[in-house]
């Protein structure tokens, strides 16, 4: 029996050309498997028949925009994940349900090895194959870029020769990724880092400095899931879409860094998000009146290892599913509403409310009515002191020795 392999296909010229350098480099039959995530684009039939013309020899295509907006963006969304406290990553949880479909797909048509699109200087190489090696550890992996010397000017002159349904051009400098929790854009121009990005960069983003009149939004959390925009009640999947939309418009989300790739090299990256940092920015404030103060500041330790660890491609760790029950555990009170203003590149929170919130009234009050015991204070400052009093005066006694 012919060996078969499957491969990730996006439609673009990489994946499409892979499909027929990994037939004539292994001998193999190719399976092309197109994830949605919800990046957008083309139809996944589109997509299909683009494989299918390219040589493989099955195309599977699965709708996973609802399942990643439930099962991968709402850990994130809960964790306020930030890996190195700007970039919400876009890329790195995509890859965790990419590869279960993958694995799902080798085991349907018979395939012994799973193959990407990964360069051997970035990030994905990581994710997909220990993702792989975790989900089906029998399965081989390879990567037509990295191991079997497919340059972007190979594809091209392969797609030319092999007359492949594919429109491309020598002259995109850009590497882009994206899908419903954001955009990703790398290389070209922008490796030089001061270079600003140019306006042709962006696409889910309008420029912020002429933006349309202020938006108001109330976001309606339950449990630390977005349920609810303006009264109006969405999945989590519709949530993320609207925000895309109108945080969108007014050129919120932009983030321009220079990061700590896995690899050991610094990268510089272009991200648009407008969904998911003003879904962050509201959950992060609503749990600041409703998850308690040490649980608080220990959460925000956790949720920095734990985008640490999905970045680095540790999806299905036993230490980021540890992690998971602890954020999930600091949800539970995660309750309320989050009213904020989208303008000029800006998500800003002015209002909240929750039947859980911590806070009180009557205690924080500086006016008639105020709660709050002052006599108290004395002796709590005299023994929070104590210890540093106590060392200090150690300190003054061995020196004038």
């Amino acid at each position: 029996m012919t060996e078969r392999i499957v491969l990730a296909y996006s439609g673009g010229l990489d994946t499409s050309v892979a499909i027929g350098w990994i037939g004539e480099a292994t001998g193999a039959e190719v399976i092309a498997v197109a994830v949605d995530v919800g990046q957008g684009g083309e139809s996944l039939e589109t997509i299909r028949q683009r494989a299918l013309g390219c040589g493989a020899v099955e195309a599977y295509v699965a709708d996973a925009s609802d399942e990643f907006a439930n099962e991968y963006c709402m850990p994130t969304l809960k964790a306020n994940a930030l890996y190195q406290g700007h970039y919400p990553l876009v890329s790195a949880i995509s890859r965790p349900v990419i590869v279960k479909h993958l694995v799902k797909a080798a085991r349907e048509f018979g395939a012994t090895t799973v193959a990407h699109g990964c360069t051997g200087k970035g990030n994905d190489q990581v994710r997909f194959e220990v993702g792989i090696q975790t989900l089906g550890p029998d399965l081989k992996c390879i990567a037509p870029v990295r191991d079997l010397a497919l340059t972007r000017d190979k594809a091209i002159a392969f797609a030319e020769e092999k007359g492949l349904p594919i429109e491309t051009t020598k002259k995109n400098p850009y590497s882009i990724d994206q899908n419903v929790w954001g955009r990703a854009v790398e290389t070209g121009y922008l490796e030089d880092i001061w270079n600003a990005p140019t306006k042709d960069i962006y696409d889910y983003t309008a420029t912020p400095e002429f933006p349309p009149a202020p938006d108001e939004v109330t976001i309606s959390f339950e449990a630390g899931v977005p349920v609810a925009i303006d009264g109006v009640r969405v999945t989590p999947l519709q949530a993320i879409k609207e925000l895309n939309r109108r945080a969108g418009v007014q050129g919120v989300g932009r983030i321009d860094v220079v990061e700590d790739r896995l690899v050991g090299i610094k990268s510089r990256e272009i991200y648009e998000a407008p969904g998911a940092m003003a879904l962050i920015t509201a959950h992060k404030h609503l749990e600041d009146i409703t998850v308690e103060r040490e649980q608080a500041r220990f959460k925000a330790t956790v949720g920095q290892r734990w985008a640490e660890l999905v970045y680095d491609g540790q999806w299905f760790s036993p230490l980021k599913r540890s992690l998971d029950a602890f954020i999930e555990d600091t949800q539970k009170y995660v309750t309320g509403d989050i009213r904020m203003v989208l303008h000029g590149g800006q998500a800003i929170v002015n209002g909240r409310r929750s039947e859980t919130s911590l806070y009180d009234f009557d205690l924080a009050t500086y006016d008639t009515g105020d709660t709050f015991d002052q006599s108290m204070a004395r002796g709590f400052i005299e023994l929070w002191g104590m210890s540093a009093k106590v060392a200090s005066g150690r300190d003054i006694r061995v020196a004038g020795k």
